[in-house]
């Protein structure tokens, strides 16, 4: 996709690659051009991230189908199953391999049940982030972050479509949980599947300057870290104790916070984790009312936040997020503009 990309805008000479890390790919993009910069090795990369989950072909593993699992992880899947099917008590860490082939949203069931999330937190939370991303459509925030997009049939696409802040909280409370039967993840307290894209230009000081360019922020510090797949949810707390670290930083030090909404559970528990006040917390709304387009995400999730702190007039700022297979991400930035 990187290289296609490259020659389709007419750069045959700019080589390009496309990698892999599930929910934060685009984030590791960044991370990686902010790498290649402190090297010597680039002085301007484009770090985009791109998902068209429409296009999925429906089967995999996620279904069961014969062959499409390693067969070394048939009795961690088998015990993830029974717990889908209320046959077991409260998560523990499993004697041998872990589930890697889970469902997120049994990872979220796992959260809950052992940070001890109750599914009225994740609603309220959920019902928050409808009401904070629809107050930030109105007031025009999310414009400067959309470049409207014209489909074949001459539609213009120039707003995200699957905001609604009309939700009712009573609603949100009413309905099913999706993965087990007495659960507390459903559609409402977790976030929709959607396309998008997403880029960030990341460049060197030096070549910033040559240009007339004034940045936007600066990356600080970032972190990665790994975790039992079962509960990926809690990846973003090491992954920014990492960052907090390399930055010579506390979590009182950032001003506005960033964590992707997969699922209600694992941002309650993940901001508890670390700290985070509701009041520094996705106070643009965030996934849960936007939508999670995987590859996407990363990238866009720091334009809001540089855009949050500009609003804000505020100066540090963290993104982070959990990741499929039990990992997590994190980057610390400084606003300049």
């Amino acid at each position: 996709m990187g290289r296609v990309v490259a020659i389709l805008a007419g750069m045959p000479a700019v080589p390009g690659c496309t990698i892999t890390r599930y929910c934060s790919s685009s984030l590791q993009s960044i991370r990686m051009a902010a790498h290649a910069v402190r090297a010597g090795e680039g002085d301007a990369f484009i770090a985009a991230g791109v998902e068209g989950v429409s296009r999925f072909a429906v089967g995999g593993s996620s279904d069961h189908t014969p062959g499409t699992q390693n067969p070394i992880f048939q009795d961690s899947a088998l015990r993830t199953l029974a717990r889908m099917n209320g046959d077991q008590g409260t998560w523990t860490p499993p004697q041998g391999l872990a589930d890697v082939y889970i469902a997120m949203g049994e990872t979220a069931e796992n959260v809950a049940e052992i940070e001890n999330v109750t599914r009225e937190e994740m609603d309220d939370y959920a019902f928050r982030s409808q009401q904070r991303t629809g107050a930030a459509i109105d007031r025009g925030f999310y414009e400067r972050e959309i470049t409207p997009y014209t489909l074949a049939d001459g539609t213009v696409v120039s707003a995200d479509d699957c905001p609604r802040p009309s939700t009712d909280r009573e609603k949100l409370g009413s309905l099913a949980p999706v993965f087990r039967p007495t659960g507390r993840v459903t559609a409402g307290n977790a976030c929709p599947l959607n396309d998008g894209a997403a880029a960030v230009i990341v460049m060197s000081d030096t070549k910033a300057k040559a240009l007339g360019i004034k940045p936007l922020a600066r990356i600080v510090s970032s972190g990665v870290s790994g975790l039992d797949p079962e509960i990926m949810g809690l990846g973003p707390i090491a992954a920014t104790q990492q960052a907090l670290a390399r930055a010579g930083m506390t979590i009182n030090d950032i001003d506005l916070v960033e964590i992707n909404e997969a699922f209600a559970a694992q941002v309650i528990a993940s901001a508890r984790g670390l700290g985070i006040d509701e009041n520094r917390l996705n106070v643009n709304g965030g996934a849960i009312a936007l939508g999670h387009p995987f590859g996407m995400t990363g990238a866009r999730i720091m334009g809001t936040l540089i855009n949050g702190l500009e609003d804000s007039d505020k100066t540090i700022g963290l993104e982070t997020m959990c990741v499929g297979g039990g990992q997590g991400m994190a980057m610390i930035i400084e606003r300049l503009s």
